[in-house]
């Protein structure tokens, strides 16, 4: 068994990573730490874990301010408080799947531009691995600190990998997402009060989200190896906060290129499939999915269409936010680092209705 450390247990992602590891055969939870819990038990922060006296989690595991040595980390705290853990973890030789957004960027510039925060370690931006394992899969295996990607970019990103890579549409982008609250965190605001957000929808960061650089990187980069590598990208990425606790829903717009006999549905479809056909956690389906479909698993399901009156393709992906979009990518990319089956521990069906 490898000794896993969870940084921040107290959060969503922390407890997603608790109930996904609870049932790993490689993996086992050795150290929990929450600042604001600090000895206590887990199950007396969360009840919910005693019924976990039977799995690999231990319920009485004390929580401490500090992660004691391991194999590996998650860690689940916010950004700028994250990069400091990391540093330490790394000097005592552990590996660290880091799920904030500390090492996602490669600028420190651009890092400290939407973060606010001077970037304590730029050095290490060159040399960690962004962990979407349906792009940097070889890369992640001989890693020291995997940078988990955001909830809103993984969905968006999957979503336009292969029109991109294939050269098949132009660089104007629209991104438009709906997320459920619990991406916001545990954090008590406002904006997530029950009363505001219950029979609510709402846009915000219409200025620019924080996941708009990460989601741009990725996609320059992927457009780098199609047939256009010059053309940078013009991206749009409006956000939505809709009345659900879980799943994310991307709907992604962009002209077809010009210079191309418009394809079919059928086509497109068919390119997706080709370019998915090996990964495990995509799935390209044959209408507009649901983000109930994803509910609690690590799937990410795709619908391409060809809208033909207007020479657009249009993306539609979804995700658990909680899992694909934090925890269970999470999982998956430290079954790399680890040389485990990627599936290992993920392979939960998802919860309907």
């Amino acid at each position: 068994m490898t000794s896993v450390s969870i940084v921040n247990v107290t959060s969503y992602t922390g407890l997603e990573l608790l109930r996904i590891l609870s049932q790993h055969p490689q993996f086992e939870v050795s150290s929990v730490t929450a600042r604001s819990a600090v000895g206590k038990r887990l199950f007396e922060v969360f009840p919910l874990l005693v019924a976990m006296k039977h799995t690999n989690i231990d319920p009485h595991l004390i929580i401490t301010e500090e992660p004691e040595q391991s194999e590996l980390a998650f860690v689940c705290l916010p950004h700028a408080a994250a990069a400091e853990s990391v540093l330490s973890l790394l000097e005592r030789s552990t590996k660290v799947v880091d799920l904030s957004a500390d090492f996602r960027l490669r600028d420190a510039a651009v890092y400290e531009e939407w973060y606010k925060h001077v970037h304590p370690s730029p050095s290490l931006l060159e040399t960690a691995v962004y962990g979407l394992c349906e792009r940097y899969r070889s890369d992640i295996e001989g890693a020291s600190l995997v940078a988990n990607p955001g909830c809103y970019a993984t969905a968006a990103i999957l979503g336009l990998l292969p029109a991109l890579v294939t050269g098949s549409i132009q660089p104007d982008i629209i991104i438009d997402a709906k997320s459920g609250s619990s991406g916001a965190g545990r954090s008590l605001s406002l904006s997530t009060h029950h009363a505001e957000l219950n029979e609510d929808t709402s846009a915000y960061s219409l200025a620019g989200h924080r996941h708009l650089p990460e989601i741009t990187q990725e996609l320059e980069k992927a457009a780098q190896i199609g047939e256009h590598p010059a053309r940078s990208l013009r991206i749009t990425f409006i956000p939505h906060l809709v009345p659900m606790t879980r799943g994310i829903l991307a709907t992604c717009y962009a002209n077809l290129d010009e210079e191309r006999r418009i394809p079919t549905t059928q086509e497109i479809r068919s390119l997706y499939d080709q370019y998915y056909a090996n990964e495990p956690f995509v799935h390209v389906v044959e209408q507009s999915p649901h983000t109930k479909w994803t509910l609690g698993s690590n799937q990410c399901l795709i619908y391409p269409m060809v809208d033909t009156r207007t020479r657009r393709l249009i993306v539609i992906s979804c995700l658990d936010n909680l899992v694909k979009g934090a925890a269970g990518q999470a999982i998956q990319n430290a079954n790399r680092l680890f040389g485990i089956p990627e599936t290992t521990g993920l392979l939960v069906h998802p919860l309907y209705p």
